[in-house]
């Protein structure tokens, strides 16, 4: 069977795609975006558990350690360095991924679809139906957990110190 005739134009011209060291490259950052998102969620749990043992052991039990004052203020102020770790990680976590992010973007400047790029204007664009007006991000709503502990030990420390 022959091939096509050398004077008869190709139906449909080649567009050269990206090489596929910049597919590569893409891949390799996509995933490690989703490695940086996955330890996050790993350092959320932590810090969770071990908040929520420092309200229930110190908040709702424990009551001989409830009578020292120096116990209170110290768990207090272990909780309270300990939200505030917390959050500092967060936002270092949300800088790196907004730099990673900003790298993904760009290597889809050089690709045929925008997958990130797309999904993200379609987010900002309001096409997600909510109760909201506006898209939340996660990593704000994320970022008040540390602040409403600070806020329980505050009011756990001055529940001690009062009653």
């Amino acid at each position: 069977m022959p091939g096509p005739s050398p004077e008869v134009p190709d139906p449909s011209p080649k567009v050269p795609g990206p090489s596929p060291e910049v597919v590569d490259l893409y891949k390799l950052a996509v995933e490690m975006a989703d490695r940086v998102s996955a330890r996050r969620g790993t350092s959320n749990s932590f810090f969770l558990s071990v908040q929520t043992a420092f309200v229930a052991v110190f908040g709702l039990s424990a009551p001989e350690l409830a009578l020292s004052m120096w116990a209170s203020i110290a768990v207090a102020l272990a909780g309270i360095a300990l939200s505030a770790t917390w959050w500092l990680q967060l936002k270092s976590y949300r800088d790196l991924n907004r730099a990673k992010f900003e790298v993904i973007n760009r290597i889809e400047d050089r690709l045929p679809v925008k997958v990130f790029s797309d999904e993200w204007s379609a987010l900002k664009r309001g096409s997600v139906k909510s109760w909201r007006t506006r898209y939340a991000e996660l990593g704000v709503s994320e970022r008040l957990i540390p602040f409403v502990f600070i806020a329980v030990h505050i009011l756990l420390l001055a529940g001690r110190t009062v009653g």
